[in-house]
């Protein structure tokens, strides 16, 4: 039997919210943990609960906290959770908002059950998944977008790994070690020995230092 992919819902509209469970119902393999109908009840609801779900799908026009607000500061605690927008909205504006706040998918609310389940899958094999007027629209954004202008001066590089660099993010998000660990499903001494590590190859000493060094040379925002 395959584990469970525990799925939580964040949708203001309680048919919408009774539709999704319908199509997640026709899959064993989902378990819907809780639905949330605005951004600031699904981020304490998600606080109670004994372990973060796999894959959160969020609405993007919600009171009081809107979906990409939301995404926005769940991402921040959280980055291995999974968001999937679902939406009836599929303008520019939405599109790149929801992409800049760290959405993992884009999805219409009137994708059928095997699409929604497609895509849950998708996003957690590190897959985007969008429906396809949105990822049309996407790459239209893409093509559109500016060319980045050429640095005229080389900066200095260094050869922090791509976990390095995720944890320097973390770090400069406040997080401590071992929440860090927890997000990244590591021991806390192997994410001190990383540290180490970052330290040694930025030639700092601190955690302050790093993170300033990192914003500095671009490696972290």
């Amino acid at each position: 039997m395959q584990p469970l992919i525990h799925v939580h819902l964040a949708e203001d509209i309680p048919r919408l919210a009774t539709l999704l469970k319908s199509k997640l119902a026709q899959d064993e393999t989902f378990y819907v943990t809780g639905h949330a109908l605005d951004g600031e009840q699904l981020l304490t609801q998600l606080a109670s609960l004994p372990s973060l779900p796999h894959v959160v799908l969020m609405d993007i026009k919600m009171p009081r906290l809107d979906g990409i607000a939301t995404t926005s500061r769940l991402k921040a605690r959280h980055p291995q959770v999974k968001i999937i927008m679902t939406t009836v909205f599929d303008d520019d504006d939405h599109i790149f908002k929801a992409i800049l706040a760290g959405a993992d998918g884009y999805l219409l609310k009137d994708a059928e059950p095997e699409q929604l389940h497609r895509s849950i899958r998708e996003a957690l094999t590190g897959g985007a998944p969008m429906s396809p007027s949105v990822a049309r629209r996407a790459l239209l954004l893409l093509r559109q977008a500016p060319t980045p202008l050429t640095p005229t001066t080389t900066t200095t590089t260094t050869d922090l790994s791509l976990r390095e660099q995720e944890i320097l993010e973390h770090l400069s998000l406040g997080l401590r070690y071992r929440e860090i660990a927890a997000n990244l499903h590591l021991s806390e001494g192997t994410i001190r020995k990383h540290i180490e590590n970052i330290y040694r190859k930025l030639q700092v000493h601190n955690k302050i230092a790093a993170i300033d060094k990192g914003r500095d040379l671009g490696i972290i925002g």
